[in-house]
């Protein structure tokens, strides 16, 4: 079976770094400042999240994961007393907001830790490490968390909680083959018919279906995965001309005209505003 996530996460990665392994009680303000998001697994509660993106109070009574992939205000309100015992971490994607793969998840998920499938021994092992003092506690930790991400992904596509954008498209049974060929070979020259092919539907059937479930044509969805791995790639002090080759669009002058009109720098602009 196609590996829907392998050239994703080898592009993109992300890191999680655990800060909090314990109770809260009473009220606890997380000020979603700075550029990382957070992903906390509430082993016993209950808790009332609220959020400040203004949407209602979720009462949460049950294990869970809260996930926010990007910095977003949140409050906990726990007993005063006996709280909530939580494990949480901060996430930090590759490449910032521009990552895929946090752009394409939901602002915020709540999950049942019950819904993560075949996870319990993941579960059990990182609970056991959050709330023992063992050696190299940190680092595995921070090793799991990134695991549970995975999951958390895996269970998004399966379930079709995505319900447009690229994990949608991934969770399809036939466009995500054209979405992962996208993504392992970028340079070549896809057309709308050879990326149907690979889809095993007709031109006009695929492309409705890329749209619907995607949310762009497939000529933009290409064009857009290739500016990521430009910029990353730019942002890592890469030659232009390399990156050029390497992502399809053949020179530097081809690259750079792209690069102005979709983020209004030239790459070596783009390069330094990301530095200062």
């Amino acid at each position: 079976m196609t590996d829907r996530l392998a050239a994703l996460l080898e592009h993109f990665s992300v890191s999680a770094r655990v800060f909090q392994a314990g109770a809260l009680c009473g009220i606890t303000d997380l000020d979603g400042s700075g550029d990382a998001g957070q992903l906390h697994l509430l082993r016993r509660g209950p808790v009332e999240v609220r959020n400040g993106d203004g949407s209602a109070p979720l009462v949460v009574d049950a294990p869970s994961l809260l996930l926010y992939p990007q910095p977003m205000a949140h409050r906990f309100i726990t007993d005063p007393l006996i709280g909530a015992e939580f494990t949480c971490a901060s996430l930090r994607f590759s490449g910032g907001a521009g990552n895929p793969i946090a752009s394409a998840l939901p602002a915020f998920t709540c999950l049942p830790l019950s819904a993560l499938h075949g996870s319990e021994a993941l579960l059990g092992l990182l609970f056991e490490e959050a709330f023992q003092r063992h050696c190299g506690r940190q680092a595995v930790l921070d090793r799991l968390f990134e695991v549970v991400l995975i999951q958390v992904l895996r269970q998004l596509m399966e379930q079709g909680r995505a319900e447009v954008g690229m994990l949608a498209g991934l969770a399809h049974p036939r466009l995500r083959l054209a979405l992962v060929a996208i993504h392992d070979a970028p340079a070549q020259d896809w057309t709308l018919d050879a990326l149907a092919a690979r889809a095993g539907m007709s031109r006009s059937a695929f492309a409705r279906a890329f749209h619907d479930a995607v949310g762009a044509t497939p000529g933009a969805y290409l064009q857009r995965w290739r500016l990521r791995l430009a910029q990353q790639a730019i942002g890592h002090g890469r030659p232009l001309k390399r990156v050029a080759d390497e992502v399809g669009y053949g020179s530097e002058a081809a690259l750079s005209r792209v690069f102005k009109a979709q983020t209004g720098l030239s790459p070596r602009q783009w390069r330094q505003a990301q530095r200062a």
